[in-house]
Formats: C-alpha cells, sequence, structure tokens
C-alpha cells in the first residue's frame, strides 16, 4: 500500500500558482535551456545546414551526408516538444492527487530523460565525426559552418541538461515519500509553537503532550494510592 504522502501527493490541491516560484526552480530553468538548445540546433540545420553547389539539390554540410541532418533535425525536434510537454507536467503537478499518476508522470520523465540525453550523446558524435570528415574545398567560402559548429556545440550542451534533469529523475522516483522533490511550491514548515494537548485520565490527574498527533493515553482506572506511594526500601543484610 502506498503512503498517503507518497511523491507528494499530500499536498494535492492545497497550492496557488506563483510564477517566480516557479520559473526560478532548478528543474524548470534546465527545462528550459533544454528547450533552447533544441531549437538552436534544428534550426540551424534547417536554415543554413544544406548548401548547394553547382546543382539545384541541397547537400548536408555534415560531409553531404544526408542522415547527419535528418538525425540532427529529428532529434531537436522531439526534444523540442518533450520540453515543453514536461513544462506543463510541472505546472499541473502539484494538484494531481492520485499517487499512481504522480508515480507515471515522474517514471516517464525518467525515461524521457535518459533516453533525451542518450540521443544527444550520440548525435554529438555523429555529428563531430561528419563535420571532421569534411573537406574545406566541399564549403565554398566556408558556407555553412558556423551553423554546423553551432550545432555541434549546442549538441553538447544538451547532453548536460538532459543528463541532470535524468538524475533529478531517477531521484525523484527513488525517494517518492519526500514531498520536497515533488513540487516547486514553497511548503509552509510545521508550527513550532503548537499547543499542548492535556488528555484527562482518572482522578483528575491529566498527561500534557506537546505533539498533536500523539494517540491518547490507555484509559485504565489508576489508584493515587500506589502513585504516591514510595518504593520500598530493599532489606540490608
Amino acid at each position: 500500500m502506498e503512503p498517503a504522502g507518497a511523491y507528494g501527493a499530500g499536498k494535492a490541491g492545497s497550492f496557488t500558482f506563483d510564477p517566480v516560484a516557479f520559473f526560478t526552480h532548478p528543474r524548470t530553468v534546465l527545462r528550459l535551456m533544454s528547450w533552447v538548445f533544441s531549437m538552436v540546433v534544428f534550426s540551424c540545420i534547417i536554415n543554413e545546414g544544406y548548401i548547394n553547389i553547382g546543382s539545384e539539390r541541397l547537400l548536408c554540410v555534415f560531409n553531404k551526408n544526408a542522415d547527419a541532418c535528418n538525425y540532427g533535425v529529428t532529434v531537436g525536434v522531439i526534444c523540442f516538444l518533450g520540453s515543453i510537454i514536461f513544462l506543463i507536467v510541472d505546472v499541473y503537478f502539484p494538484s494531481i492527487s492520485s499517487v499512481k499518476d504522480r508515480r507515471r508522470a515522474v517514471l516517464l520523465d525518467l525515461v524521457f530523460s535518459g533516453l533525451a540525453s542518450f540521443l544527444w550523446f550520440v548525435g554529438f558524435c555523429f555529428l563531430a565525426n561528419q563535420w571532421q570528415a569534411t573537406s574545406p574545398d566541399e564549403l565554398p567560402l566556408a558556407q555553412g559552418s558556423d551553423a554546423a559548429r553551432a550545432t555541434i556545440a549546442f549538441c553538447f550542451f544538451s547532453i548536460l541538461t538532459w543528463a541532470v534533469l535524468t538524475l533529478s529523475a531517477l531521484r525523484r522516483f527513488l525517494t517518492g515519500s519526500n514531498t520536497n522533490l515533488f513540487t516547486w511550491q514553497h511548503l509552509e514548515p510545521a508550527p513550532c509553537n503548537a499547543r499542548a494537548t492535556p488528555y484527562p485520565i482518572a482522578n483528575g490527574a491529566t498527561i500534557v503532550t506537546t505533539n498533536p498527533y500523539q494517540a491518547p493515553p490507555f484509559t485504565e482506572t489508576l489508584d493515587p494510592q500506589k502513585l504516591t506511594q514510595q518504593r520500598p526500601m530493599a532489606p540490608a543484610f
């Protein structure tokens, strides 16, 4: 049976959206950075990643290998859309009351972030290798060279951001009972000046406790004489 507070479900519904707290949260910053990096990668390839050398056919600047450009555009678009989707999930995550739904969301974030970091690693190695194999004679007037270098650089940056997001999602998945790991909102601390709660027992005596969640004592009848009676001394030898 899942605990009531698993994956932060105990605070569900008792929050108000705070834009400052949300957009300054480290996880949100990483998602925004990943979103920008993905957009830079596929934009550079689409705009300047193809050249025309003596014909109407456009060739990829990465060693004239169309697979390299297609791979960069595909991964860039997928991670671009994924960043937007998980940003929306992060906004509505504190309001999800179901523990199973929260667990699925965290697990999906873990799988997607891990897959994205792997795809960016493969893309970085693939594009860097194809760019290294590209001859300067194939790029007249260094056409598309800046876009190619920018694509490779932001592929590397994307590896770092998605790897950190993967570790964050893994930590959230493994420590599902800690509410602070699953919400961007500022949780109110427990009041330190809780009022003492007396629990009456027989014959007018009371037990005072400062823990509001402590169970009341047993209700058995106590003999006042036994409470005041001194312990007998041990005989001296």
